[in-house]
């Protein structure tokens, strides 16, 4: 009798192995962006100088991400020691604890932990603590905006490690966070040392050693839930569709009170300014709303022309805490092939596959409005998209003229259903109308006939 059911055991063995590894599979945190399959931050670990116990490195960070930034307050690197290293001394950064340091006599580390981390120095740094490409507080553009402040360096000088090729060992456990998590680190990869030309070009100097660290972004990991939502309106439907209800969170003031703040509140300023002083000024503090999403991106067909058509786009931001400096948008339609002028933002299309161009990202003139400002009378930024029309794809009719998918700051916004699109008005019901107006006007001539 048990020997019956030997096989049924055996197939359920491995039907509960099968979805084990499945299941393993799925939460894999390794990160893929379909519109910047490339996009990575990297690490560079430069081993510049020799020390009587160990040596000195310049770290440098590399933002090869399109369109995905790290903004104020800025980066956080960590990584733990293979051995017992410390820090003596770094110009252009700083560790933020300095560890138990007691063993040592006289000239005292910088910092002795085992796993340190690190955070840039903010601007106005004195010049003597200053290297090239540091001191911004830890902000890094993206590669498209500005590639100059994309690279962040610090310099660092390393005791009681090797102070050969051989005897170094290379940290592990990357972590980056930016400022808070999002970012996984694979291991550090030792590869050709980098070498670098001098001003005049007439001389080439190399590193001792270099390893490369790769770091990839997921927003599951950054925020399991949404940040920004996208509401729709046309010139041709009176219907404004809102960003869906709880897009973001859903309003709980009863149970959870301070989750959002209303904008006609007295006790506005004071809870704003008070919260900005917590240790939790990271999470957003949005206003009151349907969505309770920190940020709305509003898409409106507002004109048709005979060869053209446009939009006028806004974004709105109802977070009370945050300032969005060097903020962008990455929007999919597939007329974005023949934008002919963005009148107040800048544009470059993503062509991650060259025979398509659907995908545009926009952001900031500098210093007209790449800040988008906290919520309030001025926490907004707009512009307008002109297209011209393609005869055989343009139309107005099944939500065409509306976005297939917008990113704020790299996240995913929340689109409303397609079924809420605004459409164009019933054709049936014009027919019926103007097949009305001609049989009153027939009629009418005939009695005046006849009169």
């Amino acid at each position: 009798m048990a020997i019956g059911f030997l096989p049924m055991i055996r197939s359920s063995s491995t039907v509960l192995l099968l979805f084990l590894l499945s299941c393993s599979t799925f939460i894999s945190t390794d990160a893929y962006d379909p519109l910047d399959p490339t996009g990575n931050i990297t690490i560079k670990w430069d081993i510049m100088q020799w020390t009587s116990d160990g040596y000195v490195a310049v770290v440098t960070m590399y933002n090869f991400q399109q369109y995905r930034h790290i903004q104020a307050p800025g980066w956080q690197l960590g990584w733990t020691w293979a051995k017992k290293e410390v820090i003596w001394s770094m110009v252009g950064g700083q560790a933020t604890d300095q560890g138990d340091c007691s063993k040592f006599k006289g000239n005292i580390p910088h910092c002795c932990k085992k796993s340190p981390t690190i955070v840039d120095l903010l601007p106005g740094t004195p010049y003597n603590q200053q290297i090239a490409n540091c001191c911004r507080g830890g902000v890094l553009n993206s590669w498209v905006q500005d590639p100059t402040t994309a690279v962040s360096a610090f310099q660092v000088s390393v005791g009681r490690a090797g102070t050969t090729n051989r005897t170094v060992k290379v940290p592990k456990n990357f972590t980056l966070k930016a400022p808070g998590p999002g970012y996984t680190c694979g291991l550090a990869k030792i590869v050709t040392p980098t070498k670098f030309i001098s001003q005049d070009k007439r001389r080439i100097t190399q590193a001792f050693m270099t390893w490369n660290v790769t770091c990839t972004y997921s927003q599951f990991l950054s925020q399991r839930t949404p940040t920004c939502c996208v509401s729709l309106s046309s010139f041709y439907n009176d219907t404004i569709v809102s960003c869906p209800t709880c897009a973001c969170a859903c309003q709980n003031n009863i149970t959870h009170p301070g989750s959002c703040v209303d904008p006609d509140s007295p006790y506005l300023a004071s809870v704003v300014s008070g919260s900005t002083q917590s240790s939790n000024y990271l999470s957003p503090l949005v206003r009151c709303t349907s969505h309770m999403c920190p940020i709305r991106v509003h898409w409106h067909v507002k004109l048709n022309y005979k060869e053209y058509w446009r939009v006028k786009m806004t974004i709105t931001n109802f977070n009370y805490r945050m300032n969005y400096s060097q903020w962008n948008l990455v929007v999919q339609h597939p007329n974005f092939d023949n934008l002919t002028e963005s009148f107040s933002f800048n544009y470059k299309p993503l062509t991650p596959y060259s025979a398509i161009n659907d995908t545009a990202m926009l952001w900031g003139i500098q210093f007209y409005n790449d800040l988008l400002m906290q919520a309030g009378p001025y926490g907004n930024v707009q512009s307008e998209l002109l297209f011209r029309k393609d005869a055989s794809t343009f139309t107005f009719e099944k939500g065409w003229a509306f976005p297939r998918r917008i990113y704020f700051n790299g996240d995913n916004c929340v689109m409303p259903p397609p079924d809420s699109y605004p459409w164009l008005p019933n054709a049936s019901f014009r027919l019926d109308f103007s097949l009305l107006t001609l049989t009153l006007t027939l009629l009418s001539a005939v009695v005046f006939l006849h009169a």
